[in-house]
């Protein structure tokens, strides 16, 4: 008798990122709660980890209410976060109202019909070269309806739209050539020169993009041959379904090319801001809000259909908006069970009894593993590289290698932990839930572990420097 094949069915998101925080919390009860002495560096602001000040504290496990408080914790701590999100949902909403988008994305795809090869790699280095200046993040969110929006149109999914924004800026942000948010604050930990090491962070950055894009126009393609192949196929069968009532191709008539105008110049505000150290949540909220606003005033429409369309967008991000604060709430655990420190004190003592080369390559799985419950960059960078760059002088690794290790372990996990905000809120916006990306996503993150593994051995048999 012919054995029934069971179906492998993984949890709901939200149900897996409380399954973690249960983990979180009953960790601190096996963990050793423990601290490092820090110092105020005066002339960078930040608060800095002293080497070898590791020290045991007394045991702070979190109790059974902590568990739920940690989750009302997590939403607090990432109210700026969840509320861009919404934000930025209400404003395309009313953008999406005008049809504007529709209607240039249909003049695109005229023009780039039979050009689809091309278009995925020449989109990837804008994003990566975002990603290696100015160290896009939150502000890739903008990007996400838009190209998930031309992936449709062009017969791939939201996946190749979502991989192209998320995959495309991390790769920038992993060599982070003139990042001053992580490489600069790295390297100013470890004494090195500011920007020093340009070469080996180029030639990274473009390995990973390469990886990426030849990894993304394989799907994409095998999604243009058969949608069926489609990992979100159910999604986009329900996206067909809902615009059934709107076959027509829009015209891009004037005030669409207003609003369009409106769009581009927010953009180019957020790209300032970010530049120009504006408050993350507030100010770029702030444009969000005031480019749909303006954008639905341009094209005519009335108070009372901005403010419709606008509940209707924020509305449709609920699910992803909600999970940032979920996985938020892991870390408020392990923070308020002070574990933290021990386990960034553990995983960096077992790296010194391994070869330089293959500590190198720990470091990287090191900084991703820390990227899981530090999630902002230049905090890891804070935290971990006062003891990266000394263990680097022990082991003989040069410090420039010790901070591409870093900067490659938080580029690439940016892509892969339910903690990372900025994934978990482009996941809401594109309607794609983490298990599905997970399944696509792996596959790719592994091949850039590969290269980043091949790239850090290469830095520590060379001796990359300057020291």
């Amino acid at each position: 008798m012919e054995k029934s094949k069971r179906k492998i069915t993984v949890p709901h998101s939200y149900v897996l990122i409380f399954i973690l925080i249960v983990i979180a919390a009953l960790a601190t009860y096996i963990v050793p709660s423990g601290s490092f002495d820090r110092v105020l560096d005066e002339a960078s602001g930040r608060t800095l980890v002293v080497p070898g000040s590791y020290h045991r504290v007394e045991n702070n496990p979190v109790s059974f209410l902590d568990v739920f408080r940690s989750i009302p914790k997590g939403m607090t701590d990432s109210g700026w976060i969840i509320f861009l999100i919404f934000i930025i949902g209400g404003s395309f909403g009313i953008i999406t109202k005008t049809g504007t988008i529709e209607a240039a994305i249909g003049s695109g795809v005229k023009y780039l019909e039979g050009k689809e090869k091309i278009l995925i790699p020449v989109t990837i280095a804008i994003f990566a070269l975002g990603g290696a200046t100015f160290g896009l993040a939150e502000s890739t969110l903008i990007f996400i309806p838009i190209l998930v929006a031309l992936s449709r149109a062009l017969k791939f999914d939201a996946l190749v739209g979502m991989a192209i924004v998320t995959f495309g800026a991390n790769a920038g942000f992993s060599g982070g050539a003139f990042n001053i948010f992580t490489t600069g604050v790295a390297q100013g930990i470890a004494g090195l020169p500011l920007f020093s090491g340009l070469w080996l962070r180029v030639v990274t950055t473009l390995v990973l993009s390469i990886i990426i894009s030849i990894y993304i126009i394989r799907y994409a393609m095998k999604i243009k041959k058969d949608p069926t192949n489609s990992i979100v196929y159910e999604l986009e069968q329900s996206e067909i379904a809902t615009d059934t009532q709107n076959t027509e191709i829009e015209v891009f008539n004037l005030r669409r090319k207003l609003v369009l105008i409106v769009v581009a110049i927010g953009f180019v505000f957020i790209v300032y801001g970010v530049t120009h150290d504006w408050s993350t949540g507030t100010d770029l909220s702030a444009i969000f809000l005031i480019m749909g606003i303006v954008a639905g005033l341009v094209y005519g429409l009335k108070p009372g259909e901005i403010a419709d369309a606008f509940i209707d967008g924020a509305k449709g991000l609920i699910y992803g908006a909600l999970i940032v604060g979920f996985c938020r709430a892991i870390v408020v655990l392990l923070e308020d069970g002070l574990i933290i420190d021990t386990i960034v004190n553990a995983l960096a003592s077992g790296i010194g009894n391994f070869p330089k080369v293959i500590s190198a390559m720990l470091m990287l799985f090191v900084e991703s593993f820390l990227d899981f419950i530090i999630g902002s960059g230049s905090g890891k960078a804070a935290a971990t590289m006062p003891i990266m760059a000394p263990l680097a002088d022990m082991i003989g690794l040069t410090r420039q290698t010790a901070v591409l290790a870093y900067q490659l372990g938080d580029g690439i996990s940016n892509s892969l932990w339910p903690t990372s905000g900025v994934l978990m809120a482009g996941l809401s916006i594109a309607k794609i839930p983490y298990e599905k990306w997970l399944k696509f996503a792996v596959p790719l993150i592994i091949l850039l572990y590969v290269a980043s593994s091949i790239i850090l051995m290469i830095g520590a048999a060379i001796n990359y420097g300057p020291f």
